[in-house]
């Protein structure tokens, strides 16, 4: 009995050690045909269409089609602007959005939604005046909140 005692308390205290680190994906498709999705954060280009996981928190990253029109930014086109990272309080978890504030412009049609959390929401931004885009720096109202831990971005452009 001791040794069934034993065992369980050093897998109870392996299990407790364990700790789940926190992981985000975005996923890219193009309909459009044309175009590579790319994925930047902080001056890096994490993807260019491939599936991209972080290990972590992804802060601050940017995401658009480049169709050959556009700068490095995203200048030019249609941008989704997202920080993918685990809450720790009400409020500081994930948030995506579509930004049109110039220098970026309506490109493509261009469209985000969670999974793995949060599922259905996002937005779709289908021409130069859609609502679901920021056109000024005041439209917060069109940022798309999750509160979940791990959550996944799947972005979708020519839908």
């Amino acid at each position: 009995m001791q040794l069934s005692l034993a065992t369980a308390t050093v897998v109870l205290a392996a299990l407790v050690g364990t700790v789940v680190a926190e992981s985000h994906t975005v996923h890219f498709t193009n309909n459009c045909g044309f175009g590579t999705p790319t994925l930047i954060q902080g001056g890096n280009v994490l993807s260019t269409g491939g599936d991209h996981t972080s290990n972590g928190p992804l802060v601050a990253a940017i995401a658009y089609l480049q169709t050959g029109s556009c700068g490095f930014n995203g200048e030019g086109c249609t941008l989704v602007e997202t920080t993918l990272v685990n809450p720790t309080s009400s409020g500081s978890g994930s948030s995506t959005d579509i930004s049109l504030i110039s220098p970026h412009a309506f490109s493509v049609t261009s469209g985000f939604g969670y999974y793995g959390g949060c599922d259905g929401a996002g937005a779709d931004c289908t021409s130069g005046s859609c609502s679901t885009a920021f056109h000024v720096s005041t439209d917060t109202g069109v940022q798309v909140a999750c509160q979940v831990n791990n959550v996944n971005l799947a972005i979708t452009f020519c839908d």
